[in-house]
């Protein structure tokens, strides 16, 4: 556990899994209601085969908001930073909705420093119903706080099994997203997705080996965008059936399994759904 301060003074918070080891390293990017805490026993478990970095990008879980308006250019040049102050060197980037998007600009941006990347829940395309639900998260969170908008977001995350199977404890889920989270860092972010570049405005083929992977039941992503992504990139599709948009969290063994042995190269024969 440690803090990291960028250039214009903010503190970053970051965790380092496995580092008394010389193996790869693979950075885990948080979604947008994510913090560190998300990413743990996934890192632990990679542990034999890779180090992982697990950080809070500004105004999520322990770090500061800073005073430079948020930017997806400002996340990478952190991410960036970060990067050289620990030197890594090239690494293995694995996002997840917000953090799929910096993963994918940083491919882009900084191709030298990114070996592999899996990028989650993020494709183009994005339907009417999507962006209205992203829209909405902003006027739900000014008007009824952190608590009520967390609430409104489980059926747009989850998928429709994964809200069978944990019904009892849904009430406890969403406190512990609250408690990880701050509602004004929170306004900041959603209203800073607005000036962001588009991920189709990014496509190109991509120099590091990608994977992107989405969920069949994610109301947010559609299959045919997460394919277009990948296709455009020149990487591999694999559709998660059953799962929704929190890929890691509905699916752990099988996401556990599939970056092991894709961020590893041994995974050449992968199939398109699973």
């Amino acid at each position: 556990m440690a803090y990291f301060r960028t250039q214009d003074g903010c503190s970053l918070y970051y965790e380092t899994i496995g580092f008394e080891l010389a193996r790869p390293v693979v950075i885990f990017l948080n979604g947008t209601l994510q913090t560190t805490m998300y990413w743990k026993v996934i890192a632990a478990a990679l542990k034999p085969e890779f180090r992982s970095l697990l950080y809070d990008a500004r105004g999520q879980g322990e770090s500061e908001l800073g005073e430079l308006p948020l930017s997806l250019e400002l996340h990478m040049e952190d991410l960036f930073a970060l990067i050289r102050h620990l030197g890594l060197g090239s690494v293995c980037l694995v996002g997840l909705s917000h953090g799929a998007l910096l993963a994918y600009a940083m491919a882009v941006r900084k191709p030298k420093a990114v070996s592999r990347l899996v990028i989650c829940s993020i494709g183009v395309r994005a339907s009417i119903r999507a962006r209205l639900i992203i829209r909405s998260w902003l006027k739900i969170v000014e008007s009824g706080g952190l608590e009520t908008l967390v609430g409104a977001a489980l059926p747009h995350v989850f998928g429709e099994g994964y809200l069978v199977r944990n019904g009892k404890i849904l009430d406890r889920i969403v406190k512990t997203i609250v408690r990880r989270n701050r509602a004004s860092s929170l306004v900041v972010h959603l209203s800073a997705l607005a000036g962001y570049p588009s991920l189709r405005s990014m496509l190109k083929k991509l120099d590091a080996p990608a994977l992107v992977m989405c969920g069949s039941d994610d109301p947010l992503v559609s299959i045919s965008g997460a394919a277009e992504v990948a296709q455009k990139s020149g990487g591999r599709h694999l559709v998660v059936k059953g799962a929704g948009h929190s890929i890691p969290v509905e699916a752990p063994e099988l996401f556990l399994k599939t970056i092991s042995q894709f961020l590893s190269g041994r995974w050449t024969d992968m199939p398109e759904a699973i």
